[in-house]
């Protein structure tokens, strides 16, 4: 019976927390949704900054996938606040540059 009421209880601070989180983002301006995408954004912008350092040269298929990686990045992060991502923006600013280069690069091929 105490093992019941330990389950429910923490069962129940559990559901306190995410709707408190569910608060504080609707207070903040956001949706829910695109909080979520903006989190996954920037699990995707840590890759594709690494991947930039990486590699300087991308064949025609990596620069595809790049390109519209880095469009789903910065989809997610114009839907957000800039507070948010401020300790990002290096990141950002450098995907954007990379991004910029190979969209010039494609437009000079083609």
């Amino acid at each position: 019976m105490v093992l019941f009421y330990i389950i429910y209880t923490l069962l129940f601070i559990i559901i306190a927390l995410v709707g408190y989180a569910v608060v504080q983002i609707k207070l903040f301006g956001l949706n829910v949704k695109d909080f979520w995408s903006f989190i996954e954004a920037n699990q995707i912008l840590d890759k594709l900054y690494k991947f930039s350092k990486k590699y300087e040269k991308l064949s025609t298929q990596e620069q595809i996938i790049y390109l519209s990686e880095a469009e789903k990045i910065f989809t997610a992060f114009d839907k957000v606040p800039t507070s948010l991502w401020e300790e990002e923006y290096q990141k950002y600013s450098e995907v954007l540059d990379k991004y910029k280069d190979i969209k010039v690069q494609r437009w000079n091929s083609n």
